[in-house]
């Protein structure tokens, strides 16, 4: 009896144990460590001065010539049945000096959010991405370069729905091909629950080599000084819609965008405008180690037809191995009447009346 008694007790925790160990397999989670630096050199023929004018050439060591320099965290815990909670901090940093840069001047300015993901869809919660700025990276030809690309044109109008505090989002799994998001980001503001609302959508369809995106957001409640006076959060309207298709190692992409905003003028740089966006240009992926993108676009003011822009660049990307690449551009704007979108987020984010070049030649490395 008394080894049968044994026997069972045995039995009794080997089965604690196989639960507990199958409870702790059900919960694994990891966290990964990432970031990606770049330094570049940046030539302009012309610069714009305080009085709006031509303030001469200009040559400069810039951060993010390319790609923005960044570092953050991200982490998943599988809660089993198909839950996961996921995490994510991130922070700009700038290589020219060491600061803040290419985020909202916070810490971890880019992305601090958690979120639960399910089959059914992800609920987000906290700083986080815009449904308009992925589908406006989506269909940008050349990725966001911070160097003649759509992030440039986009922070000529407006720096809002770039990285969206206080916001909740859900993201639908994809269906068919169809997949959609939406986010409501509060404003914050004690004493007006309407200050610093917006709101952004996004609708995408992806099949074999088509990508079709179509999204809005609306950040027109920012009407308080507290809201005015930080660019992140200046009242803009924007709608975006576009295609792209992949023949083999050729990416075409073509979109048109709006931005309405209040048309502003701040130390002679213009802000805001009723601008139309239209945008046509390709990738190629020459190598497996070396990249080729171009594109091209049109900006013009709906409320002046004498104010428009046209803005083109070319650049080359060549990776010495998977985690670090030597990158080339060159690009030119030529703006009319009081347009002064520019040609680089670092060193000209906006460039004098006529017409400008410049190019940019760096080093990017991630981990």
């Amino acid at each position: 009896m008394k080894g049968l008694a044994a026997k069972r007790r045995a039995a009794t925790i080997a089965v604690a144990v196989a639960a507990c160990w199958a409870g702790c397999a059900h919960a694994q989670s990891s966290v990964t460590l990432y970031g990606e630096l770049d330094a570049g050199l940046l030539y302009t023929n012309r610069t714009l001065n305080a009085q709006g004018d031509n303030g001469g050439k200009q040559f400069s060591l810039i951060n993010s010539g390319y790609a923005p320099s960044r570092f953050g965290m991200s982490g998943k815990e599988d809660l089993g049945g198909g839950l996961a909670a996921k995490f994510q901090i991130e922070s700009g940093v700038s290589v020219a000096n060491g600061g803040f840069d290419n985020s909202n001047t916070n810490l971890f300015g880019r992305q601090a959010w958690v979120s639960l993901a399910s089959p059914y869809g992800e609920v987000k919660a906290g700083l986080q991405y815009s449904p308009y700025l992925e589908a406006a990276f989506d269909l940008d030809p050349r990725s966001f370069s911070q160097f003649g690309s759509a992030i440039v044109v986009y922070a000529g109008n407006s720096f809002n729905g770039i990285f969206d505090s206080n916001a909740i989002s859900y993201t639908s799994p994809e269906i068919a091909g169809f997949s959609a998001s939406v986010l409501m980001a509060l404003g914050g503001v004690p004493g007006n629950f309407v200050a610093g609302r917006q709101y952004s959508a996004l609708l995408k369809y992806a099949r074999g080599g088509l990508n079709i995106d179509a999204a809005i957001l609306d950040a027109s409640q920012s009407d308080v000084p507290a809201f005015n006076a930080n660019p992140f959060t200046a009242p803009v309207e924007a709608r975006i819609i576009g295609a792209g298709y992949s023949f083999s190692a050729v990416t075409v992409k073509a979109s048109f965008a709006n931005y309405k905003a209040p048309l502003t003028f701040s130390e002679n740089v213009r802000s805001g405008g009723n601008n139309n966006v239209y945008n046509l240009g390709f990738a190629y992926h020459v190598l497996p180690y070396l990249d080729l993108t171009a594109t091209a676009f049109y900006v013009d003011d709906r409320d002046d037809s004498s104010s428009h822009s046209v803005v083109a660049a070319l650049g080359t990307q060549y990776f010495l191995s998977r985690h670090t690449s030597l990158y080339a551009q060159v690009g030119m704007v030529d703006n009319h009447g009081t347009e002064n979108i520019g040609l680089s987020l670092d060193g000209l984010m906006h460039a004098p009346h006529g017409t400008t070049v410049g190019a940019t030649m760096g080093m990017t490395h991630s981990f």
